[in-house]
């Protein structure tokens, strides 16, 4: 007797067509496959919707046959689990194989309808075509990675447009019912506006679908920034550790006057040469964290401190944005500690020219060096919010390295900073072909949830294996967004699991 996942896939073929269902071996372990201490999550199948419509027959026919269903776009996050679903045996619905379309771009208001398997380099290429006339917000992952599936996870960039979904506007979305429900002026029959007013009439709509299990998103509109005629960068190197409680209050009266209109970056020395090294073994042994020397040495091959700050100027040319270069470099040289890097050379380092390019735009592959700096490319993201208060950064800090000593990890950070807090983006590096260092990273991964939890710091994103107890240190939302999950999702059948959502 057939399983209820093969009989809705066999539905799922007579409605869709043959192409569009694919249960062979090999793509069930491509899309069960992640970078995650937790291991693979394969599937029961994989289905490849073309449009709205047939998202919605797919989701009817789960809801007649009791199977649950992971929609993804493009699945490139390497650090969040790729394409896996959270739970095996779940059907995936791969948005971004056939829903792949820029739908429309706005030049006079400056935005852009996209299906969800519009990847950064895509629309990258399309601006490109038509003159470079607006500027996207990319990430500093990989180009291919989806522009809706970043929003919908709370992605950011690094440009004034960082805010990925302050910068969305105007969804549409299949419920869990197989109903379509477009959200802010979009809700209004013929609306002329539906991808420029953001918060329509009535409760705001769009956050109910944003790391959640509550509707699939078909078509979102992104706002993009007019291109500047100029972009500079700055660059300063910090020499010790402890110099980033120094380096968060110079930092923050910089954006909380709003002088530097790019997020302020401040990367470790690890995060950095890891783009373009590997661990040194033959060195070290093994040792972690890297010995002193060993650290010095890599820094000083490619120019860096212990912590690179970076950040940019735009303006209609280069005699406007030299002086602002000249402020935030007095700024920063007052400390007695900083080293300046101007744009000419951190253009010629492919270490410094990722942040050149997150800045203007450009999507690049260059940070997945990091990927390599241990054998088996295991790679976690724990990325807690950290309050822009020097002190408090130092204990952030010391907190990290002390529980990543512990557990045999080098403390690889990057914190994007704005006026009040930063993300700090830790990613932990290991090796995933190595069951014994898989199984030390799941612990340390929940040694920091646990430790910045109890230290009153929750995080902003989560990998699927993680999602269920990140979600479970939160009083309150669980059980709301249980409640909700019962009215939309009578029968279960999204992505049952999700951040921690059943």
């Amino acid at each position: 007797m057939p399983t209820p996942s093969e009989t809705f896939l066999s539905a799922a073929r007579e409605r869709l067509g043959p192409t569009a269902v694919d249960t062979t071996p090999e793509t069930v372990g491509r899309y069960g496959a992640n970078l995650l201490p937790g291991g693979d999550l394969p599937p029961a199948g994989v289905l490849y919707p073309g449009s709205t419509e047939e998202v919605q027959a797919i989701v009817r026919l789960a809801n007649t046959h009791g199977v649950a269903l992971w929609p993804t776009s493009t699945g490139e996050n390497r650090g969040l689990g790729l394409k896996s679903p959270v739970r095996p045996g779940q059907v995936v619905v791969d948005l971004g194989r056939r829903m792949n379309r820029i739908v429309e771009i706005d030049e006079t208001l400056a935005y852009v309808v996209v299906e969800p398997g519009v990847t950064y380099a895509q629309l990258y290429e399309e601006l490109g075509r038509r003159g470079h006339k607006l500027m996207m917000d990319t990430t500093s992952g990989p180009p291919d990675g989806g522009i809706l599936g970043n929003t919908l996870d709370k992605g950011a960039g690094y440009t004034p447009y960082f805010d990925h979904f302050g910068m969305s506007c105007g969804y549409e979305v299949v419920l869990p019912t197989g109903e379509v429900l477009r959200t802010s002026d979009g809700a209004l029959p013929g609306s002329k506006t539906q991808y420029l007013s953001k918060y329509g009439y009535g409760p705001f709509l769009d956050g109910l679908f944003v790391q959640s299990n509550l509707g699939i998103v078909t078509r979102m509109g992104v706002w993009l920034m007019p291109r500047p005629p100029v972009l500079r960068s700055f660059f300063f190197t910090f020499p010790d550790d402890e110099d980033l409680g120094d380096i968060f209050e110079l930092v923050r009266p910089l954006k909380l006057n709003n002088v530097v209109p790019t997020l302020i970056k401040v990367t470790s020395d690890v995060y950095a040469f890891g783009t373009e090294e590997t661990y040194p073994f033959e060195k070290t042994g093994g040792k972690t964290p890297l010995p002193a020397e060993v650290r010095k040495e890599l820094r000083e091959r490619h120019g860096l401190g212990a912590w690179l700050v970076s950040g940019a100027f735009y303006g209609p040319s280069e005699e406007a944005v030299q002086p602002l270069l000249e402020r935030v470099k007095a700024h920063f040289l007052k400390s007695g500690k900083a080293r300046y890097i101007s744009h000419a050379e951190a253009e010629k380092s492919r270490v410094l020219k990722i942040h050149i390019d997150t800045f203007s735009g450009q999507p690049t592959r260059d940070e997945l060096g990091l990927l390599r700096w241990r054998p088996g490319s295991g790679a976690t993201w724990f990325l807690p919010a950290s309050p822009m208060v020097g002190r408090v950064a130092n204990e952030q800090q010391a907190l990290s390295r002390r529980i990543l000593t512990e557990h045999g990890f080098e403390f690889v950070c990057e914190y994007v900073c704005g006026p009040r807090m930063s993300r700090a983006l830790h990613i932990l590096l290991f090796n995933r072909q190595d069951a014994e260092e898989r199984e030390r990273a799941g612990r340390c991964f929940r040694a920091l949830l646990q430790a910045y939890a109890e230290a009153g710091y929750t995080i902003a994103r989560a990998p699927l294996d993680m999602q269920q107890e990140a979600m479970a240190k939160l009083e309150g939302v669980p059980e709301v967004l249980s409640r909700l999950k019962k009215a939309l999702d009578p029968e279960g059948i999204l992505a049952p699991g999700k951040y921690g959502i059943s």
